[in-house]
């Protein structure tokens, strides 16, 4: 069962997003992450959810900080732990929130979404076909439908609140959304740098990324903190290394896979959206399958342990 409202009398509630909600702790300088079942496509929450969903995001983007932060170097996370912080939570709560929750550091958000495409796919591909851009970026003439770029692009947006759509900007412009042109020249090169040893880590295990969403953050001293969930499912587009072929829409272990129903069905943007319970089972299998790739653990025995 797809669990969709979280709910956690002993906290305070600080935000709720499309999937997530953030609490506060008695510690002033963390939070906790919580990741709900909430499904959205198309900057709309549709009215189910997917089971699982929340504890794969939330164990998937674990796993990511641990192996980014050894193939990163200097590289800070928002990541504290997965453990349920003792004596603040009900037991009753404590059960709700395992393999959902992350303790994490209170750091100041950076208002872009921090965009890194390596394949040309999506809103990408028909920008390219109308214009030859990518973002406002020219690129090679001649590409084709799922062609890698010769090197991974930063392709920012703004981070829209709820409710709102998020606008693809030109990278010059990010530092626009960010506030000063240092850090957002940091948020660029940090970006590139994630993504292609993601990149690296993922094709050893016949996974590629196609692009994916960062976001980040900087404390009070001015040091970036890589945040929010990191190279899920949600946030990316995984595709199957052995099938991939130049020029076709690849298959993909992601929501892309939910944004196709929506289109197929003409609901693309729609409010009040209930998906069929096969398309969510479906849903849930690829989200599973990548985790396992990635991870080289089965989900239910990692959600176990």
């Amino acid at each position: 069962m797809a669990v969709t409202q979280i709910s956690l009398p002993s906290l305070d509630r600080i935000a709720s997003g499309k999937v997530r909600d953030l609490f506060t702790l008695p510690d002033p300088d963390t939070l906790l992450f919580v990741a709900s079942d909430r499904l959205s496509a198309f900057d709309v929450v549709m009215k189910n959810g997917i089971s699982n969903k929340g504890a794969i995001l939330t164990l998937t983007s674990a796993h990511w900080f641990r192996v980014l932060a050894e193939r990163v170097p200097g590289l800070r996370t928002h990541f504290i732990s997965l453990d349920v912080p003792p004596g603040v939570v009900t037991p009753d709560e404590a059960a709700a929130l395992r393999n959902r929750s992350m303790q994490v550091r209170r750091l100041q958000v950076l208002k872009v979404e921090a965009i890194v495409r390596g394949y040309l796919t999506g809103s990408a591909w028909k920008e390219y076909q109308a214009k030859g851009t990518v973002h406002g970026l020219a690129m090679p003439a001649g590409m084709q439908l799922s062609q890698k770029f010769p090197e991974a692009i930063y392709t920012p947006s703004t981070k829209a609140d709820l409710g709102a759509h998020d606008e693809n900007i030109h990278p010059d412009d990010a530092w626009k959304e960010i506030g000063d042109k240092e850090t957002a020249r940091k948020v660029h090169e940090l970006s590139l740098k994630i993504y292609n040893a993601a990149a690296a880590y993922a094709e050893e295990r016949g996974i590629i990324i196609a692009d994916t969403k960062f976001e980040f953050a900087k404390d009070a001293e001015g040091n970036i903190y890589l945040v929010d969930e990191v190279l899920t499912p949600d946030s990316s587009r995984f595709w199957p290394k052995d099938s991939y072929e130049l020029g076709k829409e690849a298959d993909s272990f992601d929501k892309q896979f939910i944004r196709n129903w929506l289109i197929r069905e003409g609901l693309k943007g729609k409010e009040g959206v209930e998906v069929p319970q096969d398309i969510c089972a479906a849903t849930e299998e690829k989200y599973k399958d990548v985790f396992f790739r990635l991870t080289g653990k089965k989900f239910e025995d990692a959600a176990a342990s």
